[in-house]
Formats: C-alpha cells, sequence, structure tokens
C-alpha cells in the first residue's frame, strides 16, 4: 500500500527567516504564491495550488508566503496585490502572475516553467528589486 502524503506538507509555509533557504537557494524551481487571509482570490484558488502540489511537488516545490506577517519578503519582490505567484529558478524570481487567474493558465505555466529545468534561468532576464530606499 503506498502512504499517501498530505496534500499541505506539498504547499510549504514560509516566512521572511526562510524564505533564503527554502525558496532562493533551493535546487528545484520553486512557485510561490503571496497571499493575505483577507484575499476571497487566494481562498478561491488555494485548493487548485494544493492540488498542482500533490501532482506536480516531485518535480517543482510548492510554498506561499502571508504579505501581512512577511514585510521583507513582500517589499524585496515587489508584491502589491495578492495572489501573486512567483516562479523561481536557482534563486532568481524569472516569471509572475498577479490576481485573479484562471487555474488552467496557472498549471499550464507551472508545467511550462517545470519543462525548462535549469534553462529558465539562462531563458530570463533578472528582476532587479532594489529596495535602498529613495533616491
Amino acid at each position: 500500500m503506498t502512504e499517501t502524503v498530505p496534500t499541505e506538507s506539498l504547499l510549504e509555509e514560509v516566512t521572511d527567516r526562510t524564505f533564503e533557504a527554502e525558496v532562493v537557494k533551493s535546487e528545484r524551481p520553486v512557485v510561490v504564491m503571496f497571499y493575505s487571509e483577507t484575499c476571497p482570490h487566494c481562498k478561491t484558488i488555494l485548493p487548485f495550488i494544493q492540488g498542482f502540489a500533490q501532482d506536480l511537488g516531485d518535480r517543482v516545490r510548492f510554498a506561499r508566503i502571508d504579505i501581512a506577517t512577511n514585510p521583507w519578503t513582500v517589499e524585496r519582490f515587489g508584491v502589491r496585490s495578492t495572489p501573486t505567484f512567483k516562479f523561481f529558478c536557482h534563486g532568481r524570481a524569472v516569471q509572475e502572475l498577479v490576481g485573479a487567474v484562471y487555474p488552467a493558465v496557472i498549471r499550464r505555466l507551472i508545467e511550462e516553467f517545470e519543462k525548462s529545468g535549469s534553462e529558465c534561468v539562462r531563458k530570463s532576464t533578472e528582476i532587479d528589486y532594489d529596495i535602498t530606499g529613495y533616491a
């Protein structure tokens, strides 16, 4: 009999303290959902993201971070609304989706992201998340 892994464990909750170790330094590509407890679209999409984590979690890591309790990471990556999905490859954000997006679109982008493997950094342009303050 095969053991079923709980979906919640495949969608890892990260914080300002754990983001670097769990996302930036991950060997595998990571999809991060920036969410808020008060966001209705976040609540609607969450079961789909958990399903994607169940289906694709052996090839892509899935994480989520609460924007209300993790302001440093939110500012670092320029998140302005929820849900925001950022795709990280070798520590670099290479793609993002913002707002209420159809689950089928998210899944297709995750599958394309996963297929690109280590090429995802080479095929992308780095986003400068300068948080040095005002000029």
